[in-house]
């Protein structure tokens, strides 16, 4: 058959693969002829999402409506959290659309983007998908190098993204490393700042959003309804800027992309302050836990301000990843970020961290 056609796809998708999600418990079950599984693996919420989402899903009626395309109570309600403007907001269907969008406004084959080593491959795929440049930025401790983003940037980039804190090492930025990053760029450089798992940040120096965005207009800032509001199979997420930057990715986002049933989901989850309160304070106990247990087994980590961590195993990660797979834990490789003796983790509840690290030293051992 003729497919000759191929010759003719945009330059930069020819060297890129699809995205590819961690395992689900459904496909582990069937390939291994498992009874239990435990998912560890894609940085969900354990607990699952507030009651007060499922009382909303349940009650949803009109699924035969198209949605509000411009999500007017969902803004207002994120305009009230966030102490911006409903012109300052533009949602997506997860926070990765509002990422795609900011891509495919920016970058061309004509210009460039920065991004960090170890930093979220979907930085990359945008660049690669429009033909840009990239520049991959050496890390420093697993984290951002901002010193060094610097020595990249010149009159063709258009694009910096920031993960604040970092997928997969869970590291973070200060309030003031950022600002004086901005500081030294020009205004006419877009910086993205994804800040998908920000809620689990226990530090006093975190980012300080609204004194961000009152400065510097050149800034994006992402967050996603998928982690600690537990609303990853809905797909939502949102952004905020500048009220005329986002005008212009606005023209770009795509008519009702954002679902009915998600965008009510989603002021629910925002109205129960004391649940999410509570998935932060569960994480952060979790996270001590998992932190004692590597310890007591001589594992090196990542100390991480999300919902996962990043282990260092004496062996390659991938496999470390099959053999767990076969006991019943789904983790996360991460050679694709060149770490290839690493395993990401998502913290889960108790009972669950109990049996990864029952089959983690069960797996270790085996490797001896």
């Amino acid at each position: 058959m003729n497919k000759k056609y191929l010759q003719h796809i945009n330059p930069g998708i020819d060297s890129i693969r699809p995205y590819e999600a961690g395992k689900s418990i459904e496909d582990v079950m069937k390939e291994y002829n498992l009874k239990k599984i435990v998912k560890l693996a894609s940085n969900e919420n354990s607990l699952g999402p507030s009651p007060k989402v499922i009382e909303v899903i349940n009650n949803f009626q009109n699924i035969h409506l198209y949605p509000d395309g411009d999500g007017k109570d969902l803004k207002s309600k994120i305009s009230e959290v966030e102490n911006v403007s409903p012109e300052q907001i533009i949602l997506g269907n997860g926070s990765n659309e509002v990422l795609e969008i900011i891509s495919q406004t920016f970058l061309s084959a004509q210009s460039e983007s920065v991004f960090s080593k170890h930093a979220f491959v979907v930085y990359k795929l945008a660049s690669k998908v429009r033909g840009s440049k990239f520049h991959e930025v050496d890390a420093k401790s697993w984290g951002h190098d901002l010193d060094k983003f610097l020595e990249h940037v010149n009159e063709k980039t258009r694009l910096i993204f920031i993960a604040n804190p970092n997928n997969p090492t869970g590291t973070y930025l200060s309030h003031d490393d950022i600002v004086n990053f901005l500081k030294a760029i020009s205004n006419e450089i877009i910086v993205v700042i994804d800040l998908a798992y920000f809620e689990y940040v226990k530090t006093d120096d975190y980012i300080r959003t609204n004194e961000i965005l009152n400065e510097f207009s050149n800034v994006v800032i992402t967050k996603s309804f998928s982690k600690i509001h537990g609303l990853s199979a809905l797909r939502i997420g949102y952004g905020i800027g500048n009220a005329d930057l986002i005008e212009i990715m606005n023209r770009v986002r795509q008519p009702f992309n954002v679902n009915a049933i998600a965008q009510k989901a989603a002021i629910a989850s925002l109205n129960d302050v004391d649940y999410l309160n509570a998935s932060v304070e569960s994480n952060s106990i979790e996270r001590e836990y998992l932190y004692n247990c590597l310890d007591e087994m001589s594992l090196k980590y990542i100390p991480s301000q999300g919902n996962f961590i990043c282990i260092e195993t004496p062996f390659n990660g991938k496999k470390i990843f099959e053999e767990l797979l076969k006991k019943g834990v789904i983790v996360r490789p991460i050679e694709l970020y060149e770490m290839p003796n690493h395993i990401r983790v998502t913290i889960g509840k108790r009972f669950e961290n109990e049996f990864f690290i029952e089959k983690l030293k069960q797996t270790l051992k085996s490797f001896k």
